[in-house]
């Protein structure tokens, strides 16, 4: 880590954590770890440790939803063309997939359409409402996109076609004029869960289609894809967003599949394995997102659609190429990091700033928002980057706790062409012209908010855990708590001194792997993207502090503990 973290401890009631520990029969260091997370009544913490598809919400509490499944049951027995409007990420890719699937098992004449990143743009667009409209489209659902499309809106009833826009992002303060919106962010919405991804709100409106015609028992079905893209789309993992993804890894890990979720398992090297929201986030979802980014979303889309045995043939041949679209992306955001990179090491108008903007002519497009990231990661900074084209620059945006990235863009609007998105990623555009002003614009936004402590990491710890007290009982527990994302953190914990008493080794010029000892108990351990600091953790090897997570691994069917080190320091 480029920047020394902070370390900090998260604050809990032992009182509560006791009560918890008595009432659930749960070991105290689990008990504190749900605590800290503000799991404090013992039902909501029974219900947090085994959910169920019963914790499910009332889908008719989100606003329209009702007049949304009306409407579509109305077009299916009047076989009017139905269309879903999806985006080109796996979060709009699984919604795109599940509520197409839902329709046509309900009987609709159903199509999708999905953006390309590069010729469409982001959203729903008026053009794509004309072309839709051209095709004898009567009714489109927008999925994970839509909320600022009033422009879209407008055309669709120019036009005489309904339009229900489902989405989850940040609403304007007016809505689009349309036939009706589901988003729990909307101002005038009481329901009680605001974190849906996107493929949770299409999920909801499948549930509420399954509800109105006697079809409950194919929502689990529905729950395994829409997990992907709940996953995939880093939302706090607690409420109704855990109950998703908890019970369709599961369901992932159990099968059976249809031939084209098997089929793109089966290329991630996932078969046969208990599929975990690593899994999801480092191996299925950059397998389905490389073909929104490097070349056409459909590739993926067609491939979750795939559900007939017969299919199996074409099925692999799109597992393949989302495999060699992820090996070009992959080649394409190393080149690009390696150039954002040196921008902002070498040029202090940008490296020295709150928020690192870095653009460059022609970086594909598909690429900068993992660059952003990375970004991030690198240098703990806000990161903006954008792409060049025909003086025109598209830019992707990532932030860091603390700073609200949609509300900069809104600080710099008169000078964007278009921007939407979170708090913590947003899009934009803008002439390339502007770019200096624009830099500075955000910039001013930040120092106005941002001090020198924000831009240091924090290491959030749950606590003091000596090695002898990582039973196999509490081993089990941490599982339970799976899995973990926002809201719901991998539980990190500080220990030492420790002893090094094998290595540290630097393991393929990047890592470093040891044991650690204390107390007579050793354990395998490695730090990720550490090996520049070899020489120090060597120099103080008879004793260190350690902030660390645990893994349990399996070998030749062995299973093992080994500490993922996040930092050391001296004792």
């Amino acid at each position: 880590m480029a920047v020394p973290p902070i370390w900090n401890t998260r604050p809990h009631d032992e009182a509560q954590a006791a009560v918890l520990a008595h009432t659930l029969g749960l070991s105290p260091v689990t008990a504190r770890l749900l605590a800290i997370r503000g799991l404090t009544d013992p039902d909501e913490a029974a219900r947090f440790l085994n959910p169920s598809l019963a914790q499910l919400l009332d889908p008719f509490l989100l606003t329209d939803v009702g007049k949304a499944a009306d409407r579509l049951l109305a077009a299916i027995a009047n076989q009017e063309r139905i269309a879903v409007h999806g985006d080109y990420d796996v979060d709009g890719i699984t919604s795109t997939v599940i509520l197409r699937r839902a329709l046509e098992l309900l009987g609709a004449d159903v199509g999708h359409f999905i953006p390309e990143r590069l010729t469409d743009g982001y959203g729903l667009q008026p053009n794509t409402i004309e072309r839709l409209h051209a095709e004898g489209v009567k009714l489109i659902v927008s999925v994970d996109c839509g909320i600022r499309g009033a422009e879209a809106a407008r055309r669709a009833r120019d036009l005489g076609v309904d339009l229900i826009i489902t989405d989850h992002h940040e609403p304007d303060t007016e809505l689009p004029d349309c036939f009706a919106i589901v988003n729990p962010k909307r101002h005038d919405c009481a329901y009680p869960d605001k974190n849906l991804a996107g493929v949770g709100v299409a999920l909801k409106l499948v549930q509420a289609l399954c509800h109105r015609t006697g079809k409950s028992s194919w929502l689990p079905a529905f729950i395994k894809i829409a997990a992907i893209g709940t996953l995939a789309d880093v939302v706090p993992l607690i409420g109704e967003n855990r109950v998703i993804a908890k019970l369709g890894l599961q369901m992932l890990t159990k099968g059976p599949h249809k031939v084209g979720l098997r089929a793109l398992l089966d290329a991630a090297g996932l078969t046969g394995k208990t599929i975990d929201a690593y899994h999801i986030g480092f191996m299925v979802a950059p397998r389905i997102n490389a073909a929104g980014r490097m070349s056409t979303p459909d590739i993926a889309t067609r491939l979750l659609l795939a559900s007939d045995d017969s299919m199996e043939a074409e099925a692999r041949a799109l597992a393949g190429q989302l495999e060699a679209e992820n090996t070009r992306r992959r080649t394409e955001d190393q080149d690009i990091l390696a150039k954002a990179r040196k921008i902002v090491e070498s040029d202090p108008d940008v490296g020295a700033r709150s928020v690192l903007v870095v653009a460059g002519e022609g970086w594909h497009r598909g690429v900068i928002g993992i660059v952003a990231s990375k970004l991030v990661d690198a240098f703990y900074r806000p990161a903006i980057v954008l792409s060049i084209e025909d003086g025109v620059a598209h830019g992707s945006c990532r932030s860091i706790p603390g700073f609200d990235m949609l509300a900069c863009l809104e600080s710099c609007a008169p000078m964007l062409s278009r921007f939407g998105g979170h708090k913590q990623a947003a899009g934009l555009q803008l002439e390339a012209a502007r770019l200096k002003e624009f830099r500075q614009a955000a910039n001013a936004h930040a120092d106005n908010r941002l001090g020198p402590d924000d831009l240091r990491p924090r290491l959030w710890l749950d606590g003091p855990l000596k090695l002898n007290e990582l039973t196999d009982r509490v081993i089990a527990e941490f599982a339970a708590l799976a899995p973990f994302g926002p809201s719901n953190p991998k539980p990190r914990f500080h220990t030492g001194p420790v002893a090094v008493v094998d290595g540290p080794r630097i393991l393929k010029e990047r890592h470093l792997k040891m044991s650690v000892k204390q107390d007579g108990r050793v354990l395998r351990a490695i730090q990720w993207n550490a090996a520049e600091r070899e020489p120090k953790l060597t120099a103080q090897k008879a004793g260190v502090e350690i902030a660390y997570t645990v893994e349990e691994n399996e070998f030749r069917g062995e299973k093992y503990v080994e500490l993922r080190l996040d930092d050391f320091r001296s004792t």
